[in-house]
């Protein structure tokens, strides 16, 4: 059934206030999180960042999309320049898409090493260790279309005018690699999803009920128990922990 026009309104202003309070809270005791958002193409992250920042502090308040590694980069350590971003007390910061490129794109389009993606899957779970005890709330997202439903976004973003600047060079395989970046897809969340640092995914095909549930998912793990005992949980039909029986029994994409 369709999110009707008022409720999603309500639901979304609900969250939002929540997440405000949220990060009050942050500011004042010296959090540090850090959300991870993964996902195939045309998924809804942008979307779903746009919602989750809309009334946040600017100040405290980071997006972080980084462009693909200069010459230099190439030569470092490959966390080094995501370590670059990562938040101060009081910070939220966002990646839009992340480390995890090693996984997925890359993995999909050769851009780096068989020996390379492999030393990646070992050393991540590591790396997000370090960052979780270090004191870091480390949230972990990854939003799942069907192949269908991303064929209609692709298509929008190529004939409204509105949505160009959202279209790349990947938008053009997605469709033909479909079945490379669910291989890629199953085999990250897989080796990636820790009990430090466990993956979360979100039945996006249906954008509105998806937006609430990340915001409702990210207050009740953000924000003091009294604000988050204001907000209804993340609807489980819609987001749900990873665990490998989500690859077979249809709560992800084939």
């Amino acid at each position: 059934m369709a999110m009707s026009k008022d409720d999603y309104e309500h639901d979304l202003e609900q969250a939002q206030l929540a997440l405000v309070e949220a990060q009050r809270a942050a500011a004042a005791s010296g959090e540090r999180v850090v959300i991870v958002l993964e996902g195939r193409d045309s998924a809804g992250k942008d979307g779903a960042i746009k919602r989750i920042v809309e009334h946040l502090s600017v100040r405290y308040t980071r997006v972080v999309a980084l462009p693909k590694p200069s010459d230099r980069e190439r030569s470092q350590w490959y966390f080094q320049r995501y370590v670059a971003h990562l938040p101060a007390a009081g910070e939220i910061v966002i990646f839009n898409r992340s480390w995890y490129n090693r996984a997925g794109v890359e993995v999909v389009m050769g851009f780096s090493t068989e020996a390379e993606q492999a030393e990646f899957l070992r050393d991540a779970p590591d790396f997000e260790r370090m960052l979780v005890e270090s004191g870091i709330r480390l949230i972990k997202l990854w939003l799942d279309i069907g192949k269908d439903e991303q064929a209609e976004r692709l298509e929008a973003r190529r004939t409204d005018p509105l949505k160009q600047l959202k279209v790349s060079d990947m938008d053009a395989v997605a469709q033909d690699r479909w079945d490379a970046y669910s291989a890629a897809r199953d085999t990250m969340l897989v080796r990636t999803h820790t009990p430090l640092a466990p993956w979360h995914c979100v039945r996006a095909d249906r954008k509105k009920p998806a937006r609430i549930a990340i915001l409702r998912h990210l207050v009740h793990r953000i924000a003091p128990a009294t604000i988050a005992a204001e907000v209804p949980p993340a609807n489980p039909d819609i987001l749900f922990s990873f665990e490998a029986d989500a690859l077979k029994d249809g709560r992800l994409a084939p």
